[in-house]
């Protein structure tokens, strides 16, 4: 009823009371779902990272912290009420009717072990078929998928999105796949959290992952056509550097450069094909985020691509999450840089220092 008040009493009750932090969790992200992706995904996404602040700061202070959300929630639009989400296909009706047979699903999929499609799962939700989407999550459930195992696989489909996005798209395009792989990310750890110890118990929350396949469906046109994955179909990296320093200086070198998307990829690409460090690559990338005039939007695909790669590892799909991220920062690359200059002045004033003295004077 976006009765913030009331929503936030009831969540200092449920505190109060000591629930675990994973069935906290599991009331939030079902409340949260209520709406299909909404704020086109920030809500949930603020939402997991008040519980991640909390791992780290300690969770006696949840009283504190966690009702700080439910102001965005209670005033989120949903995209129930976009009518892109109602026409030409209703998708929010196609949600719903999935939802309310999860119980009967997951109560098909129970005692079945060894489920491990994620990757095959993932290229089903980048099809152009809702319907047939739907389905193939259901099919992965009866099949013995849990919960976070639908989203890991949606939240690689969201970065193959970004890792594909067309150069020929508008440059706001960008944050429009953004958004998905974020918002993909925050449904994958809140259902981590959750746990799967009992599915029929936030089949409410499973939600998440229907609105953010069906977000995902609606972002198909940035991938016409798709940009080539480097080192897919056979494409040589051989006149990009071997030695490690040397790629990791020319990623950086490319960041300094506006338009240098493939350039970027390529190079990301040629540095883990070759075995080289993963972590070394990623202090590149964060160095590379911390020197330019960066918003929030870049600071979020850099971490949830930094989870979503190492969750795969070693694999290709691991390093096409990372192809992802180097492509949008790169895509936000170069800024002005003043934000240093700023901290600077900042610096030099909190030590005492002068900005200006008068002409003539010692």
């Amino acid at each position: 009823m976006r009765h913030r008040e009331a929503a936030e009493r009831t969540l200092l009750t449920a505190i109060a009371g000591g629930l675990s932090p994973a069935v906290l969790a599991d009331a939030l992200l079902a409340a949260e779902t209520e709406r299909a992706f909404a704020d086109t995904g920030h809500s949930l996404d603020f939402i997991n990272k008040a519980f991640e602040c909390l791992d780290l700061i300690g969770w006696e202070h949840a009283p504190a912290v966690l009702p700080t959300v439910v102001g965005q929630m209670v005033a989120a639009r949903g995209a129930e009420e976009s009518t892109a989400w109602r026409q030409p296909v209703d998708l929010v009706a196609l949600c719903e009717e999935a939802a309310n047979q999860l119980p009967q699903v997951f109560a098909a999929g129970r005692g079945v072990r060894g489920w491990s499609h994620h990757a095959a799962l993932a290229r089903e939700l980048l099809g152009d078929d809702p319907a047939r989407i739907v389905d193939a999550l259901k099919a992965a459930i009866r099949a013995g998928a849990a919960p976070a195992d639908l989203s890991r696989s949606l939240a690689y489909a969201a970065a193959l999105r970004v890792a594909r996005f067309g150069n020929a798209n508008e440059h706001a395009d960008w944050e429009t796949a953004h958004h998905v792989f974020t918002y993909a990310n925050a449904v994958d750890q809140m259902l981590k959290r959750i746990g799967t110890a009992n599915p029929d118990g936030h089949v409410a929350a499973v939600r998440g992952v229907l609105h953010g396949a069906m977000a995902l469906y609606l972002t198909r046109y940035l991938n016409v056509p798709p940009a080539r994955i480097p080192g897919e179909g056979g494409e040589q990296l051989d006149d990009l550097p071997t030695d490690a320093e040397m790629i990791r200086t020319a990623l950086l070198d490319a960041f300094d450069r506006q338009r240098q998307v493939d350039l970027a990829a390529r190079l990301v690409a040629r540095h883990l094909s070759l075995g080289h460090s993963p972590q070394a690559l990623i202090a590149t990338l964060a160095r590379a985020l911390l020197r330019e005039d960066a918003g929030f939007h870049a600071y979020q695909m850099l971490e949830a691509g930094v989870r979503q790669s190492a969750a795969w590892g070693d694999t290709d799909e691991g390093r096409h999450i990372l192809i992802a991220v180097a492509r949008y920062l790169a895509a936000h690359s170069p800024t002005e840089r003043a934000a240093l200059q700023t901290a600077d002045i900042a610096r030099r004033l909190m030590r005492g220092g002068e900005l200006h003295q008068e002409a003539g004077a010692s």
